[in-house]
């Protein structure tokens, strides 16, 4: 007996075929194997603000949250939420019924366009793009169109050509996937080009989802403008946030959606046969968290600053071509000044040969030729190993 069943067809359904295991899962665990410094997955080497950790922990000695919390999320970080959204934005949102706690931006996500896609819609999504939005389009049936961020070395940034973005609605196209700060590339959409997205909206009748997890890491003159707050969005946009890109608490797994009703209704009839809730007691000092002063948010922003322009400074000292981050904690690079061309294989190589770990851009886009020679690196690490891993690049590239 083997222990397979009797059933010729492969285990994983078509629509997943093409997802395996993650880079993120195979780079990490080339950092363990070969001691590197990892600077590819996203998370944090610090925890966050110790009040908002303490507020935690109290909520766990308190009794608040041990058991399953409201569907919806608990009240007070709902509010907190709403709150948020006001006193950054001026966006007014209900607590009770605009607003939905999911386990991280993840679940959001998913959540979300499994409620909103019907088997045979079509999703544009700006292009890289995070590789979960592929795998949920995927679980919904819809098919997904992407818009490639073009490279502008002007500028040293990515741009999104409107015309083409224009020219990729159809009449299958059910909504607009917007991530801004956009993750790999570090672009921060302007108030140029969202307006034209938002027109585009209206005028094709689409709904828009936007993950702004990273609304809060935004650099130098870039400003973070929320979709819904523009002329004829509130009502037809999702809008996706997240407190562990924010606070450093990426393992809590807390993020929320806000919608008019309706929508969130419709997410919320998704979510609750996923997670159905979860992170009870983090809940509550998320909502703590939400309410820290100005002062926390602008220092979050300028110590990330400040470790952007190392990692940046020590990247182009070791030959790479490096695009001007303007928001989240990652950097892209290109490394075809290094004589190198295949991203993949130079991540795979980079861990023997300089001790560091980075992600290939290539695996966040549909048209991998287009992202074959970018590769990211994050820099929401402490300062002595961004120096530590901008000096063994150097050691392994610089000439």
């Amino acid at each position: 007996m083997t222990g397979m069943t009797s059933s010729s067809r492969p285990f994983l359904n078509r629509r997943l075929a093409e997802f395996g295991t993650t880079i993120f899962a195979e780079m990490s665990a080339l950092a363990v194997a070969t001691g590197s410094i990892n600077l590819g997955q996203g998370f944090p080497d610090q925890d966050g603000p110790e009040e908002v950790r303490e507020a935690a922990v109290r909520a766990l000695r308190d009794g608040r949250g041990n058991q399953y919390p409201p569907g919806p999320g608990v009240p007070e970080l709902r509010t907190a939420i709403v709150a948020h959204q006001a006193r950054r934005y001026g966006l007014s949102h209900d607590p009770d019924t605009e607003v939905l706690v999911t386990a991280g931006a993840t679940e959001a996500i998913a959540a979300t366009l499994l409620a909103l896609l019907e088997p045979g819609d079509e999703v544009v999504a700006l292009e890289p793009y995070y590789d979960s939005y592929a795998a949920c389009i995927a679980m919904a049936g819809a098919t997904r169109v992407p818009v490639t961020l073009r490279p502008d070395p002007a500028q040293a940034r990515f741009r999104l050509d409107l015309d083409e973005l224009r020219d990729a609605v159809t009449d299958r196209t059910r909504l607009l996937l917007i991530n801004t700060p956009h993750n790999p590339t570090g672009t921060v959409l302007t108030r140029e080009e969202l307006t034209a997205i938002a027109g585009l909206a209206v005028e094709r009748d689409l709904l828009v989802v936007t993950d702004e997890v990273y609304e809060h890491l935004v650099f130098d003159e870039a400003e973070h403008i929320p979709l819904a707050t523009l002329p004829g969005m509130r009502e037809r946009t999702v809008t996706i946030g997240s407190a562990g890109k924010t606070f450093s608490f990426t393992g809590w797994k807390v993020g929320w959606v806000t919608a008019a009703p309706e929508l969130v209704t419709a997410v919320r009839s998704a979510k609750q046969y996923l997670t159905y809730v979860a992170s009870g007691p983090f809940q509550y000092a998320v909502a703590e968290a939400l309410a820290l002063p100005d002062t926390y948010f602008e220092g979050f922003r300028a110590d990330m600053r400040a470790k952007r322009n190392v990692l940046a400074t020590g990247l182009a000292d070791a030959g790479f071509d490096v695009f001007r981050t303007a928001g989240t904690y990652f950097i892209t690079t290109d490394i075809r000044p290094l004589g190198e061309t295949d991203g993949f294989a130079f991540c795979r190589a980079l861990p023997e040969r300089a001790g560091v770990v980075a992600i290939p851009n290539a695996v966040f886009y549909d048209h991998r030729e287009a992202g074959a020679p970018f590769v990211r690196f994050a820099f929401c690490k402490r300062t002595e190993m961004l120096a530590d891993a901008t000096e063994r690049l150097r050691k392994a590239f610089a000439r």
